[in-house]
This record gives structure tokens, C-alpha cells and sequence, in this order.
């Protein structure tokens, strides 16, 4: 049986990004690993920080060796200007970019069973003048998704989000029957075919105070939420709610769900990185590869520095490999309490 290969994105190079693919090379892994990066700056980044990393320039081939703790497959993919640790450079913004599309491309093309992403700086591709909200929105963009979803996942708890890096103040009016209909039935397709879950049970929060207070603290449960939840489990979708968001993420609350879907970012994520951080998975929902990520940013101030810790990248991978069915025992099967 062919093993999974992995394709890894080094993200944002003057971050934490490089330092992260060289520790996790020296990991054993049941899959073949290559990371898309500059072979030149993994090489500098592995002298600064005194790793022994062998690295190999990676060929395309539908022979995929397993990884060799100490080594490393590069798929090449040069930055536009020299990197500094820690220093952000515009001209790089691009590289980063182009990072993700190889590594998409190559998913779509069945090249790589599934693509994990190290940490990128938003604000630099924006300030190159490229509209990038985050990798959810840029991934569906270029592989065709129907709809992004983002979902964090820990071994105990996945938190999905309806709407994702909104200002606060527009959150209401994105909140319609049409976008709640079509990240459910995305978030209920996915548990079914990712994680094997033959009938998702899913948590969906309110999204006022008490999920409304009965319209006394707004409508929106009322008017939109609560309607587009009845339809839904007319057509046998299994779902829970609207809840209050202070008491959707209670011990009894969860033993009911596979998964809880938030209104917004800081209404979900908040709860789920105090759970895990660390041992926490940005998944990509709705897409027609399979996506994951850390749950962290690029850490500037720790690039080069050897204190960067590893474990949620190492983290998204093992995660990628269940995604994919890989037959391993140390893929991780994040389930709820029964």
C-alpha cells in the first residue's frame, strides 16, 4: 500500500515558520514529508540553530520513500530576496504565496495527499498589495472550494466558525439562512467523510448574550438562526441550538456534540485555544484537498533562536494523516466524550 505524502509550507520565512520544518524533520514520520521552502534559507536557518539536517531536493515521483529522521525533502521554491530572522520584508510577501500555490496545486493534482501550513504574516502580504485575509479564504480561491470553513480541533473538542475574520460590527448582517444552511451542511459533510462520524451531531451557539433572551437581547436567534435549525433537521441534519455561547462549551453541553459551530471568531476560538493551545489544528473545512495548520502565529522575536516549540505543527500533520485515512496509529482521531 502507498504511503500518504505530506506537503508542508514553511509560511512566513523570517518567522518561525523554517525552524519549525527543520525540528519536525528530525521526528520519525509514517509518510513521506516535503516542505516547500528556499533550500538556501533552510540551510542558513539549520546552521543557526546547530541542527544536522540533511536536506534533498525534491523530484516529483509517485514513489513515496517513508521519512528518514535527519533528512529532509525540499521542494524549491526561492525567495525573492535574502531573509533576516525576525525581519519582515515586503519583497518575500510573494514567496509566501507562492509556497501555497505549489503546495495546492500539487494536492489538486494528487501529487500530495494533503498539504499542512506553517504560520504567515498577514499584514506583509497586504502591505505588498495583495487582498489576503488568511489561508481558509486564499485556499478556497485557488482550489475551488465550494465555501470555506475554518474548524479548530483539539483531541477532545472541534469548534467550527460561521464567519471568520469579520469586524465585529458586521458580523449581524452576515449571520443569513443561506450562509448558516450552507456552513452546516459543509461542517456535517465533512465529519462524515474526514473523521468518519456516520451521523454528526453539531452544537450551534446563538449569537447574543443568552442566545437572545427570547429577542429582549436581539432577533437574530429568532429571526434568522433558530428558523434556519428547524429546516435544517426537517431534511435529518442532527443539530443542537441555537445555545447560549456561555454555556454551549459545558461538559454536558459537549458529551451531546461532535461539534460546535460559533457565530464568530472570538466567540469560538477563545475557549478552544485555552483548551489546547499548543496541541491545537486549524482544519480547513469545504475544500476539495485536505488543509491543516498550527494554531499559532509566526513569532518574529523567537525566529532563529532555537526556543520555537514544534508540537502543533507536529500536531497538523499527524492530523492531516487521519484526514487522509492513513492507516497509522499515530495519526490522532479527535472525538468528543462519549
Amino acid at each position: 500500500m502507498r504511503i500518504p505524502r505530506l506537503i508542508v509550507t514553511s509560511g512566513e520565512p523570517a518567522g518561525i515558520g523554517p525552524d519549525l520544518c527543520l525540528a519536525i524533520a528530525g521526528r520519525e514520520w509514517p509518510c513521506d514529508v516535503v516542505v516547500a521552502a528556499d533550500i538556501e534559507l533552510l540551510k542558513q536557518r539549520a546552521q543557526q540553530l546547530r541542527l544536522n539536517i540533511r536536506l534533498l531536493p525534491y523530484v516529483s515521483s509517485t514513489i513515496c520513500p517513508a521519512h528518514q529522521p535527519g533528512t529532509l525533502r525540499v521542494l524549491h521554491v526561492p525567495t525573492a530576496e535574502p531573509v533576516e530572522p525576525g525581519k519582515l520584508n515586503v519583497a518575500n510577501a510573494h514567496y509566501v504565496l507562492n509556497l501555497l500555490d505549489a503546495a495546492a496545486q500539487g494536492c489538486l493534482t494528487g501529487e500530495f495527499d494533503a498539504m499542512v501550513t506553517a504560520p504567515v504574516q498577514k499584514s506583509v502580504i497586504n502591505d505588498a498589495g495583495v487582498p489576503f485575509s488568511g489561508h481558509t479564504e486564499y485556499l478556497a480561491e485557488h482550489t475551488g472550494g465550494s465555501y470555506p470553513v475554518m474548524m479548530l480541533a483539539t483531541e477532545t473538542l472541534r469548534v467550527a466558525l460561521a464567519t471568520t475574520h469579520l469586524p465585529l460590527q458586521d458580523v449581524s448582517a452576515a449571520i443569513t439562512d443561506e450562509l448558516l444552511s450552507r456552513v452546516i451542511r459543509i461542517i456535517d459533510h465533512d465529519l462524515r467523510t474526514r473523521f468518519d462520524i456516520p451521523a454528526p451531531r453539531i452544537l450551534v451557539c446563538g449569537l447574543n448574550p443568552h442566545a437572545g433572551e427570547s429577542g429582549h437581547l436581539g432577533r437574530e436567534e429568532i429571526e434568522v438562526i433558530a428558523p434556519t435549525l428547524e429546516r435544517l433537521r426537517q431534511q435529518g441534519l442532527q443539530l443542537i441550538g441555537p445555545a447560549p455561547a456561555d454555556t454551549a462549551f459545558t461538559p454536558h453541553m459537549l458529551q451531546q456534540a461532535d461539534a460546535v459551530l460559533a457565530m464568530f471568531h472570538d466567540q469560538g476560538l477563545p475557549v478552544i485555544k485555552f483548551a489546547g493551545f499548543g496541541d491545537c489544528v486549524n482544519i480547513t473545512l469545504g475544500l476539495p484537498i485536505v488543509r491543516t495548520s498550527v494554531d499559532h502565529g509566526t513569532a518574529l522575536s523567537l525566529a532563529g533562536s532555537g526556543q520555537a516549540d514544534a508540537s502543533s505543527l507536529a500536531t497538523a500533520m499527524q492530523m492531516a494523516l487521519r484526514m487522509t485515512h492513513a492507516p497509522t496509529s499515530q495519526a490522532i482521531r479527535p472525538a468528543l466524550p462519549a
